[in-house]
């Protein structure tokens, strides 16, 4: 779902241990057949906009076109960067969801954990997004498992270009979104993906809510690595 799991293009430069960095995700349930119409309208309106704004390091957006669910995500560089813009960008997201679909926006916050990149994305690069929920007291841990035991195992699938892990610390929700360099690598790994899934789920106490695959559809970041 994020953001941030695909390449970048003008990176800060690596801070790992000084950056705590935050995200805006809007999911949208598009018409399959507005998806297009949807990353245009986003890359060449609300992204120009977006990046002019105090504080924002980033876009991207990943889009699921059997579903219609896409996801745009936004990263900042503190809290209050994010929090201050939100009504601003209000607007924006209502109109792109009136365009595509039929509902209203569901707009989400949290802090980006974790971000490790191999290298670049590319044109074809795909996602795989997995939702889990953990004791809040527990998140700390989470987070521990997921970059000591899942980071290693995730940079030895077929087609690994980066992954991310968001975290909501107030309700112990937090999302991993790993990026493959092709729909191909993608379909390759799944099956060694979810044996790793449910171990490390296992380990960290971490319940799975949702996993979907998706399309990296525009990958506009310039957030440092953080792990």
């Amino acid at each position: 779902m994020w953001e941030a799991t695909g390449g970048a293009t003008g990176a800060l430069p690596q801070a790992k241990g000084v950056w705590i960095v935050y995200a805006r995700s809007t999911t949208i349930m598009a018409r399959p057949e507005s998806i297009d119409s949807g990353i245009a309208q986003v890359r060449d309106e609300v992204m120009p906009r977006l990046l002019e704004m105090d504080g924002c390091i980033g876009l991207s957006m990943i889009v699921d076109r059997e579903s219609g669910r896409c996801i745009a995500t936004s990263a900042w560089q503190s809290e209050e960067a994010m929090r201050a813009t939100d009504e601003a960008l209000r607007p924006d997201r209502e109109r792109v969801a009136r365009s595509i679909g039929d509902g209203s926006p569901k707009v989400e916050e949290w802090e980006i954990a974790v971000l490790h990149r191999d290298h670049r994305s590319a044109e074809g690069a795909c996602v795989r997004a997995t939702w889990v929920k953990v004791d809040p007291a527990g998140l700390d841990r989470a987070i521990d498992v997921y970059k000591m035991a899942s980071l290693p195992r995730l940079e030895d699938l077929a087609g690994f270009c980066s992954a991310s892990l968001l975290v909501d610390r107030a309700s112990g929700r937090a999302v991993s979104s790993v990026t493959y360099d092709s729909q191909e690598a993608m379909d390759e790994n799944r099956e060694a993906a979810a044996s790793m899934r449910s171990a490390t789920a296992k380990d960290a106490g971490a319940e799975v809510l949702d996993v979907c695959e998706f399309e990296l559809a525009i990958a506009h970041l310039r957030v440092p690595e953080l792990t």
